[in-house]
Formats: structure tokens, C-alpha cells, sequence
């Protein structure tokens, strides 16, 4: 027998593979953090001798949820500013709110929230976009989480840098600080067409194409972002982007609720990325993006929540749920983003728009064991028939009892093993209070 760290035994092994394979009464052989093998239970009690065994006789095993959009510090403005249109809520809520509260200690306690949520959703890799994000990156290693930690770019100044270059600059420390780490990756992150000039974008895509990084950029958000971008240029933020070079494999374009047809070709063209988030779109009423249309013209497109700020979760099993649903009802067939292919949104398709499908997003050997067991058991869930479909029109994040991130169990019984969840709570109401008590003198002096 070959001696290993870990053996997991699942009800269902479901390993997001090239015909969507549902593996009944299936095992995941683990060492060194990277999966050996996935086999019959009754194989694999005879071939491997593991260190600790784990048994969950009525859960699915599934890769991990690749998180492909969020702002996780921003966890602490959840609810803050509900029920406002993308604008207004922006530039009189939220930038407001970050000019007063930002510094690296919310930036730590946001994220820390944020990663708690995340693991306890099922989600063992984030791409974020935010300040100080030397601060989440650092967090996210201690953690034992796996994160792309965007290094944004803006062309007016905040707290963390004061112009594109110096933006730029720090970026390209934190990219060598971490180019060799295998949990850390370091996409960059301009956070728009309409809050970055052409420029510093052109500089992105010369470090971009040497480096091959991806740029995780929102594109398209709202009807106002497209119709404000014509009257200025002329052309839609898309093509301008595309006459910078930057529609190209390394973009993720985010949101994308305002496409037309020459959108889409371009798109699948140039082999760039899309990132859906149905729920903050549909919280901000900003659109619906096509995601059949980009699908079938053969667009890769993942799945993200976009910030707690404007959704209000990070919950990647709800996220997947309600982009199934609203896919279908955009292409007006029940038939489109079936549930495999949205669970393939949610995992190896994040996975492929960062440059990481060799490592992750899928239950293959060599892969690092980033897996997720899902409890079947609870009478809302009975009876199974197909447990895709049950993953994501029935399930719940509740229902995550056990996560692992390259072999390392991070969720426990639904316990946090490498975060502390009261110390967690308690920052949380001192960061609530001192917010609420600040933003009420502030609506009491508008008033």
C-alpha cells in the first residue's frame, strides 16, 4: 500500500472533468497538498494507506469555488448603502465612506471578515480588487486561503497611492514579492475605462503581455458607463480598450451587462475572459449580461459576487443559483446555463480566466487538493437525484461542512481552523459601531 497524508471518501465525487462526470461512492487520494489520484472507495481503501482518513457518506465532494470578482474589505460597508443606482451609490456613498474609514486596519479586518465568509461558502480562491492590497495578500498567506490580489490602478490619488505611476510602482513590488508563491497571484487590476486614462492602461498591457498577468478590469457595467464613454470618444469602452491592446487572453472583463453582437465577436475573437456577477447587477439594476450568447460564441465566462458592499454575500452556491436562473429567463430558454455549465462557471472556467487551470478548478491528479464537501443529508434536500442539479438549485451554503486548500482543512464541521471566528465578530461590531455613529452625524448635518 502507498503510504499518503489524507484520503477523503465521498457519497459523490464530482470533479468538473470534460463530460461532467457524477462519481458515485468515489475517493481523493491527497499528499504534499496535491491530489494523487481520484478512485472507487473500495480501490482506494486497498491502495493507499493515509495518515487521516475523512468519511462523508451523504456529501458531494467538489472543487473548490473560484470567487472570480470581489472587493473584500469592503465586507465592512455590507447593507450600508441599499436600494441606490450604480452612481449615486458610488460617488455619494461608498467613495465617501472609503475616504473617511481607509487605512490598513480595515483593510485587514474587512478582508479577514471576507475570507471567513469565503471558506465557509465553499470558496477557496478569490480574485479581489482593492486598497492596500499588500495588507489582503499578507492576510490571504496566513490563512492559507488561495487569492489573485489585484494590483489596482486608478488615475486620481487615495490613500494608497497618489498617482498612476506610484500606483504602477507599488503594484510591481507586491507582483515580485510574491512571483514565486504558489497560494498569491498578482493580476493587475485598473478598476475602469472611465477611472483610467489611456496611458497608464497602455503601460499595463506592455507589463501585462511580459509578465503574462491578467487584468481584471470592469467593463460595460451600465447603459451610463457605455453612453457616457460614446459621447466623449466616440467608440465603446470595449473597443477602446481594444485599440489599446488590451482585449486580448489576459483581460477579465467584469460585468459586461451592455453587450451587442460586435461586443461578443470581439470578445471571442481576441480569446478574453468575462466575469458574471447576476447579483450585484441585479441589486444595482445595472443589466443583464448575455452569458448564453457569450458561452455559445465560445467566450470562457466565471462566476463572481462582486463585493458584499452591492450584493450582500459572498456566497458562491447563492451566486450560482441565481445565474442559472436569470440565464435562463435573458435567453428566454430553460434550457440555457444548465446546471453543469454554471457549476463549471463557478470552478474551472474562474480558474482558466487567471492562469490557473493547471493548479486548480477541477478534483485531477497533480491538482492541489482544493475541495469542498457539501452535506446532502438535511430534508430540504431529499430526495437526490442529481447532484449537480441539487448543488446548485437546491443547496446552500449552510450545507459547506469541510474545506480544504491545497490539502489543508480549513473549514472543519463547519469550524474555522485558521481564523479565529469570535475574534472576527468582536472587530467587526467595534468597526459597526464607529461607522453607523459617524454616518448618522453626517445624514443629521445634511439634514
Amino acid at each position: 500500500m502507498q503510504n499518503i497524508d489524507t484520503l477523503i471518501h465521498g457519497r459523490w465525487v464530482i470533479p468538473v472533468t470534460p463530460g461532467d462526470p457524477v462519481l458515485d461512492h468515489h475517493s481523493i487520494a491527497i499528499h504534499d497538498g496535491r491530489i494523487v489520484e481520484v478512485l472507487p472507495t473500495v480501490d482506494a481503501r486497498k491502495r493507499y494507506n493515509a495518515q487521516v482518513e475523512n468519511h462523508y457518506p451523504h456529501h458531494a465532494l467538489i472543487p473548490g469555488l473560484i470567487n472570480a470578482h470581489t472587493h473584500a474589505a469592503m465586507s465592512l460597508f455590507r447593507g450600508m448603502a441599499d436600494d441606490l443606482p450604480l452612481m449615486d451609490w458610488l460617488s455619494n456613498h461608498i467613495w465617501p465612506a472609503e475616504t473617511r474609514w481607509m487605512s490598513e486596519e480595515f483593510v485587514h479586518d474587512g478582508s479577514e471578515l471576507a475570507m471567513a465568509e469565503m471558506l465557509r461558502s465553499g470558496t477557496t480562491c478569490f480574485n479581489d480588487m482593492y486598497f492596500f492590497p499588500d495588507v489582503t495578500a499578507r492576510l490571504a498567506r496566513k490563512v492559507g486561503i488561495r487569492a489573485c490580489i489585484g494590483l489596482i490602478v486608478l488615475d486620481f490619488p487615495t490613500i494608497w497611492a497618489s498617482s498612476a505611476d506610484e500606483y504602477i510602482d507599488k503594484a510591481l513590488q507586491l507582483r515580485d514579492q510574491y512571483r514565486s508563491d504558489a497560494l498569491i497571484r498578482t493580476p493587475f487590476a485598473p478598476h475602469a475605462p472611465y477611472t483610467v486614462s489611456d496611458a497608464p492602461l497602455e503601460k499595463l498591457r506592455v507589463l501585462a503581455d511580459e509578465m503574462d498577468l491578467p487584468v481584471h478590469m470592469h467593463i460595460h457595467e451600465t447603459a451610463h458607463e457605455v453612453n457616457e464613454a460614446v459621447k466623449l470618444t466616440g467608440i465603446r469602452p470595449l473597443q477602446r480598450l481594444a485599440n489599446l491592446g488590451l482585449v486580448s487572453p489576459n483581460l477579465l472583463a467584469v460585468h459586461m451587462t451592455q453587450l451587442n453582437d460586435d461586443d461578443i465577436a470581439l470578445l471571442a475573437r481576441s480569446g478574453a475572459h468575462v466575469v458574471h456577477c447576476p447579483e450585484s447587477n441585479l441589486k444595482l439594476a445595472s443589466g443583464y449580461c448575455p452569458v448564453q450568447k457569450l458561452l455559445d460564441a465560445g467566450v470562457n465566462v466565471a462566476l463572481g459576487t462582486d463585493g458584499t458592499a452591492s450584493n450582500n454575500d459572498l456566497n458562491m452556491i447563492g451566486e450560482m443559483n441565481t445565474a442559472a436562473l436569470i440565464g435562463k429567463a435573458v435567453a428566454s430558454n430553460a434550457s440555457a446555463l444548465n446546471a453543469s455549465q454554471t457549476l463549471r462557471m463557478a470552478t474551472i472556467n474562474g480558474a482558466r480566466a487567471l492562469g490557473l487551470e493547471t493548479v486548480t478548478g477541477s478534483l485531477e491528479k497533480n491538482k492541489f487538493a482544493d475541495i469542498v464537501a457539501i452535506d446532502f443529508s438535511a430534508l430540504e434536500m431529499q430526495p437526490v437525484y442529481h447532484p449537480v442539479s441539487h448543488l446548485v438549485y437546491s443547496a446552500s451554503r449552510e450545507q459547506v461542512s469541510d474545506v480544504w486548500v491545497a490539502g489543508k482543512h480549513l473549514l472543519k464541521e463547519r469550524a474555522l481552523t485558521t481564523l479565529d471566528e469570535q475574534k472576527i465578530l468582536q472587530k467587526v461590531r467595534v468597526w459597526n459601531e464607529k461607522i453607523t455613529r459617524q454616518e448618522t452625524e453626517n445624514a443629521n448635518e445634511r439634514k
